[in-house]
């Protein structure tokens, strides 16, 4: 594991690092009590419902495209953060106050789900192009995957302890502690040295806006198929909220404590995957092929799994193969972009990264009601196939060109 923790060695980093693993902690938890809210208190275990909350969180990213990467590339990226974080808090509070009281409705889950969704939009290009200036461009896929590291080891906390509280203390309870979460994060971007921050090139206010970055990415070739397999992914794979509470919950009858344990099963996969990717020096088209191969084989097998154990198993594989993809098409876009763009590629990436659940979701959610959870893993299956083969046919045909 030499080399793994590198980026480790950067106080700034470091500081970031803790801020950001409690923050990721609450968030998972809020995100599980969300999602066991509505299926079993405000419907009736409807996976639609659940990805329509989806659509509403991630949708914005493609709505608000054309000014979320101009302001990464032009707005301080710290001042931009401790902005966003706070906001994010704030609506965990309300989401969290209205539950306690007892009169949440699932429309208010939908207009703070739409809320959160319009802030997330400009938090993430800004906190992706921010670790360059952490750890500096010789560091960047290192901090990248360990990011990745911090957010899956989240995953498997969070989920775990909120499958426990819910049945304690209630949903509601967990919003309010996502909210208080956020206060490690402030603290943290309030404590960095901005001195030792890596500055990087900067858009000037009369740079070109979105428009650009569209045009950069349509020169580069090796960036659209990134984008082209991010996009099979993200719109049909990448729907857990949809696919481990539907199994769980109308496949293996399971109650909250075991919905919690099968959430973090999958977050050791994720861990395994985004370490293997912190000791990558750079990722390639190739990682991504395997990655997004190994993803479809393992959704297959989540999806005729006969038990909760087996399915356990299964996403554990999903886990390391989604995290190999999603980790290495992230590095690989920000070292392969020119930094003064990155803030806008980032936003295109991340608007199709995030904001095509607003397509994929409700299919999704819709064939978990209509068929069956399982036909709904086939859906992924089959996105991850796809988008190998045509990872493949890329390389075959650079393979070509090349003589």
């Amino acid at each position: 594991m030499r080399g793994t923790f590198r980026s480790l060695q950067s106080f700034n980093y470091r500081v970031g690092a803790c801020g950001a693993l409690v923050s990721n902690v609450g968030t998972w938890m809020q995100r599980t009590a969300q999602d066991w809210l509505v299926l079993t208190q405000l419907t009736q275990n409807s996976g639609t419902a659940v990805g329509v909350i989806m659509a509403l969180q991630f949708g914005p990213q493609l709505l608000l495209l054309p000014l979320t990467g101009v302001a990464a590339d032009r707005i301080e990226r710290r001042k931009m953060l401790i902005i966003t974080q706070a906001s994010m808090g704030a609506l965990a509070l309300g989401l969290g106050v209205l539950t306690i009281a007892g009169v949440v409705q699932i429309w208010h889950v939908y207009v703070f789900a739409f809320l959160l969704g319009c802030v997330t939009a400009f938090d993430s290009p800004t906190r992706q192009t921010f670790v360059a200036e952490l750890v500096g461009e010789a560091d960047l896929s290192n901090a990248v995957a360990l990011n990745s590291t911090s957010f899956n080891a989240a995953r498997m906390i969070g989920p775990a302890i909120a499958g426990g509280l819910i049945a304690v203390v209630g949903t509601g309870w967990l919003f309010i502690l996502n909210a208080a979460s956020f206060v490690a994060v402030l603290g943290a971007l309030a404590l960095l040295r901005v001195t030792e921050l890596h500055a990087t090139s900067r858009a000037g206010t009369t740079s070109g806006g979105l428009i650009d970055g569209f045009r950069y990415v349509a020169g580069r070739p090796d960036l659209k198929i990134v984008f082209a397999m991010l996009f099979l992914i993200a719109t049909f794979g990448l729907n857990f909220s949809i696919f481990i509470s539907t199994m769980s919950v109308r496949i293996f009858h399971a109650g909250a404590g075991r919905y919690g344990v099968l959430t973090s099963t999958m977050a050791i996969g994720s861990v395994a995957g985004a370490l293997l990717a912190a000791r990558r020096p750079r990722p390639q088209i190739s990682t991504l092929l395997t990655g997004a191969a190994v993803f479809g084989v393992g959704s297959a097998l989540a999806a005729v799994t006969p038990t909760d154990v087996w399915f356990a198993l299964s996403l554990i594989i999903i886990g390391v193969s989604a995290q190999t993809f999603t980790t290495s098409a992230n590095a690989l876009v920000q070292l392969s972009t020119d930094p003064a763009m990155r803030g806008r590629v980032m936003a295109i990436y991340l608007a199709i990264f995030m904001g095509t659940t607003p397509v994929g979701a409700p299919v999704v959610g819709w064939v978990a009601d209509r068929l069956s959870p399982r036909w709904a893993l086939g859906v992924a299956s089959a996105s991850g196939l796809i988008a190998a083969a045509a990872a493949l046919q890329y390389l075959r045909s650079r393979r070509a060109a090349r003589g």
